[in-house]
């Protein structure tokens, strides 16, 4: 089987688009799915995405994690997906697409950024040391002092592949607090298995834990290892959050096409 593919990548995390709209890639299998992700092998991704048809929707948003798995919400890749979308020739002033998590909606601003409408937040369980939220993926958000002196994978395997979170995998963040309205995230990501550059549900994870009015409106700036996003949110207590926007870039990096064995 021959694919034709678009690489697209938001703060450097990065993902492998296909246009799926006349199923011609609907039976792709977990392993061509993985091989794709290879960065040795294959295209190199940190994960796919397939562009569905969906009746009363603009696109339907189908996410694989780079082991080949499907896997939740991608905040990054709904940006990405979006991008990829105008570039299809479907053109809106405000997109409405569904995904795992629900229905999403999205605006490409003139600078060509994109606003992603996250689903609501409304339960958040609280430890001594760490947060655990679900923003469309699961997320274990823990604030350090100097985020640069962890090691993001050593520490987040750990944590991962806890007896609470083996089997079903959690997505472990490392939070440093820089000002009152600006934090710098470090992600291990499941079904990567490492860290990744950045991560669209792990940057608004932290920024709803790192919120800096008690209650209404807040505005997140957020630095990554890939570069900076935005999260804005209405605040309503310490476990409900709504309103939710994740801003940022999304980028065409190249086009191509990959053989795979059926």
């Amino acid at each position: 089987m021959k694919v034709k593919f678009d690489k697209y990548q938001g703060t450097g995390n990065d993902f492998i688009l296909v246009d799926n709209r006349e199923k011609n890639y609907s039976k792709i299998t977990a392993s061509q799915v993985k091989k794709m992700c290879d960065r040795h092998f294959g295209v190199g991704a940190d994960g796919l995405m397939l562009l569905n048809n969906k009746e009363d929707y603009d696109f339907e948003m189908i996410y694989f994690n780079a082991d080949g798995k499907e896997g939740s919400m991608c905040g990054n890749g709904g940006r990405c997906i979006v991008q990829f979308a105008s570039f299809l020739g479907i053109k809106k002033n405000e997109y409405s697409f569904s995904a795992t998590d629900g229905v999403h909606t999205a605006k490409i601003d003139l600078d060509k950024k994109i606003s992603l409408k996250m689903n609501d937040v409304k339960n958040v369980e609280f430890s001594l040391d760490h947060y655990i939220l679900n923003t469309g993926s699961p997320h274990y958000v823990k604030f350090v002092a100097d985020v640069e002196a962890i090691d993001v994978v050593a520490e987040g395997r750990k944590i991962r592949y806890s007896k609470p979170f083996a089997e079903k995998g959690i997505n472990v963040n490392f939070v440093q607090t820089l000002t009152e309205d600006r934090i710098y995230v470090r992600t291990y990501e499941r079904g990567v298995e490492g860290e990744t550059l950045s991560c669209g549900t792990g940057v608004t994870a932290s920024a709803l834990m790192a919120a800096h009015n008690d209650n209404g409106f807040n505005r997140v700036e957020v630095k990554t290892k890939g570069g900076d996003l935005s999260v804005e949110f209405e605040k309503i207590s310490e476990t409900e959050f709504k309103n939710i926007l994740l801003g940022g870039p999304a980028t065409f990096v190249f086009s191509g096409e990959i053989s795979l064995k059926d």
